[in-house]
């Protein structure tokens, strides 16, 4: 069997997934505090898990040997990379909307979201149109919906880790408020691990189902 020295984007994809992991793991700091979290910690555990599983499937996914498989991962991962982009327009202008400009943000999120599902769609197009399977093909995709999953994350991590809190209110309602549902930290700290374990979940679900919807209707290689 052919082996080939091509890229295939691996290390990357373990690396990021293990750097987002001790970012993550800083922003948990006091370990013992994550059971404390929404859904008995789970909202602390899920993300971790996640990363933990990307950085394995990172590595065995990556070990293809033939060189038309590494050639059909490294063009899935370009294209995971520009579909990240995307994502990461998406995390920016999530964080610097108002209230005021909430309606027509929302409407670019949701053009930006689509943007990237259409390219991971193209991913599975591409490989299955090279005369590849479609189970070949959704894998392909999974490739790219990871790393473009794992730079949305990284930008979300990056700003949990360098946003700064609001400060706590002098008034003694709204402390007491925030007593009741959580201060100001870590109400940032749960949006953020719910922004992480909903890219990390969901992203490749929705990808290998764009993937094989489009690598079904690809015309074949002649």
């Amino acid at each position: 069997m052919e082996t080939s020295s091509r890229p295939t984007f691996r290390t990357a994809i373990v690396l990021l997934a293990l750097a987002n992991l001790a970012v993550l793991a800083i922003r948990l700091w006091p370990w013992q505090n994550v059971v404390d979290l929404p859904g008995n910690g789970t909202t602390g555990v899920d993300p971790v898990i996640t990363l933990v599983a990307y950085a394995g499937l990172g590595f065995w996914i990556g070990r293809v040997r033939t060189d038309e498989a590494r050639r059909s991962l490294f063009s899935a991962a370009i294209l995971g990379i520009i579909a990240g982009g995307f994502l990461v327009g998406l995390i920016a202008i999530a964080a610097a909307q108002s209230g005021e400009e909430s309606t027509g943000a929302d409407n670019v999120q949701i053009m930006l979201l689509i943007c990237a599902a259409l390219i991971l769609g193209i991913v599975g197009w591409r490989t299955a149109r090279a005369g590849n399977t479609i189970a070949f093909s959704v894998v392909c995709t999974l490739w790219a919906a990871m790393l473009s999953c794992l730079m949305a994350v990284t930008a979300i991590l990056g700003q949990a880790f360098f946003h700064v809190p609001p400060a706590m209110s002098s008034d003694p309602w709204q402390q007491y408020e925030g007593m009741a549902i959580g201060t100001p930290a870590i109400q940032a700290l749960v949006h953020s691990l719910d922004a992480v374990s909903g890219f990390l979940l969901l992203g490749p679900i929705v990808g290998c189902v764009a993937g094989a919807i489009f690598a079904a209707v690809a015309p074949k290689k002649a």
